[in-house]
């Protein structure tokens, strides 16, 4: 087989590794050497260049075999993702892939380790945040593999598939170094326990927190309303909510205290600060007048008006000196009043111009995305019920992807995650599959219930244990009710967030400067021939 050749084969059976490896599929196991290829292909002799490019096929097959779907929403939003993305994961590899031909193994490894984790953290912390493809996100099929995830969060399980990688590739290398000598089976070995300490440590971890009620139910409603021909024609609004209501009142009960509709449930702009004088949410208030007791989470699309240009989002009125704001908005609605919680993870280019792009704005308007988008939250806002039953962290959309970011909410003692969405913009794909098993990862991060409301699927409650316990499947209408227990401890990760990376983050200081040090000397000795 020619060198080339094989490098290819290298680059593309890693990609189809992961893709094999990923939710929603069963062979999660191969997460574990989904690496080992790239592995191999960096401690090949070829130049630079080419393992960049190798590299980013390998990424860029990653991104589109995994996230395909994207193109469902938006084509060039999708497309753009595919890249962006892809040139982003190539960064840690190719600074790796320096590192490890003027270093031992040893200390390329932890660089890689330090260099990957960093890349997430960041890459879940700034305007192109995408955390969707953060390697710990693989486990959400294996629940069971990683109660531990309430000290580690997802960073934790991302460290555990580096560590296995890099432990089968160190194996591979002594084997065709030195044959079956006695190191390459303690290797095994090592690799063996590295796989299974934590599995059992997982089944042996059990979650016992005090609890403030276990009375009290939730109901989720799912109306299955095509977001592509039916959610957002104005003929339809008033009826639309009139089916919401009629799921919610099918399955209300004297122990009811929380009804959940999904994102954007209110398929109309609603002007925050005059909701009541709406006469389309008239048959909301009528519903929380004739049962009391009851709360609702639902998602709006909100507005204000302001008589200035009070940030980068507002938008002029034309022919006028008002300005607007709109808002992807989660809501609190009791019988008397409604609080708001404006999105605050947008997504880039659809929800949002990312600042560092701004300057493009003429550039997306004219195919179609967004310039201004939607206003954003700036700080954590949970909702507190009228009845004292719940306190809801609300997660809007794929905020829910954001574990580290959820903390924020869970701090403020909320004992039960609301996670509202819109997964039809998809399709039938593993879009919404994915989106759905992320959620079991933040419930073992928490302790908490998750309840999700999906507008065409999947609609579910899981357990803090990650445990799905009931759930409505895609493109079905319907709504379902749970006893959920409200617990007051906050875990671990509520408390102390994701410090795996936080520490990767610092270290990355010392590995970057390592690696100039490291082009500094080799420039120094090709200047001395």
């Amino acid at each position: 087989m020619s060198k080339n050749l094989s490098s290819f084969l290298l680059s593309i059976s890693g990609a189809l590794l992961l893709w094999l490896a990923w939710p929603t599929s069963p062979l999660t196991l191969l997460i574990f050497i989904a690496w080992v290829p790239l592995l191999l292909l960096a401690n090949k002799n070829i130049k630079n260049s080419k393992f960049i490019l190798l590299s980013l096929l390998h990424m860029m097959l990653w991104n589109v075999l995994t996230t395909w779907w994207l193109i469902n929403s938006t084509m060039i939003g999708g497309i753009s993702a595919f890249i962006v993305n892809s040139i982003l994961m190539t960064i840690p590899w190719t600074l790796y892939f320096i590192i490890q031909k003027r270093s031992s193994f040893i200390v390329s490894s932890i660089s890689f380790i330090v260099l990957w984790l960093s890349f997430e953290f960041l890459h879940s912390n700034w305007d192109l945040s995408w955390p969707w493809l953060t390697l710990g996100n693989a486990f959400s099929m294996q629940t069971g593999w990683i109660q531990w995830y309430e000290y580690t969060g997802v960073s934790g399980g991302s460290l555990w598939i580096l560590l296995s990688n890099l432990f089968v590739f160190s194996i591979i290398k002594n084997h065709q170094e030195n044959g079956r000598n006695q190191k390459y089976f303690i290797q095994i070995i090592c690799w063996m326990a590295l796989l299974f300490i934590p599995i059992t440590i997982s089944k042996f971890i059990k979650f016992d927190a005090p609890i403030l009620h276990n009375k009290y139910n939730v109901v989720v409603v799912q109306p299955n309303i095509n977001p592509y021909t039916t959610k957002f024609d104005a003929s339809t609004q008033d009826d639309q909510i009139k089916k919401l209501v009629a799921l919610s009142e099918k399955n209300i009960d004297e122990n009811t205290a929380l009804v959940i509709w999904p994102e954007t449930a209110l398929p109309f702009y609603v002007d925050e600060n005059d909701v009541k004088n709406n006469p389309k949410t008239f048959p909301i208030w009528d519903m929380l007048q004739k049962y009391p007791q009851v709360n609702l989470v639902s998602g709006v699309e909100g507005v204000r008006y302001f008589d200035h240009k009070n940030s980068v989002y507002a938008k002029q009125i034309q022919g006028s000196n008002e300005y607007y704001e709109s808002y992807n908005s989660a809501s609190l609605w009791n019988k008397d009043s409604v609080t708001f919680y404006h999105k605050s993870k947008l997504v880039p280019g659809v929800e949002v111009l990312p600042s560092i792009v701004r300057f493009m704005a003429p550039v997306f308007e004219k195919f179609g995305g967004t310039t201004g988008g939607y206003a954003r939250d700036t700080k954590a806002r949970v909702f507190h019920s009228n009845n004292n039953h719940f306190t809801v962290a609300p997660a809007v959309c794929y905020e829910s992807v954001y574990g580290d970011f959820m903390t924020q909410f869970l701090k403020q003692d909320a004992n039960i995650i609301a996670i509202i969405t819109n997964d039809g913009w998809w399709g039938n794909t593993e879009g919404h599959k994915q989106h759905m098993s992320y959620a079991k990862l933040r419930a073992i991060e928490s302790r908490k219930w998750v309840a999700r409301s999906a507008n065409t699927g999947t609609s579910c409650f899981i357990n803090p244990y990650g445990k799905v316990v009931q759930q409505l499947d895609w493109d079905k209408e319907g709504a379902l009710k749970q006893q959920v227990q409200a617990f007051s401890q906050q875990s671990f990760y509520t408390q102390h967030g994701d410090i795996i990376s936080r520490i990767m983050a610092y270290a990355s200081i010392i590995v970057i400067t390592y690696f100039f040090y490291l082009l500094y000397i080799n420039k120094k000795k090709n200047a001395r021939k």
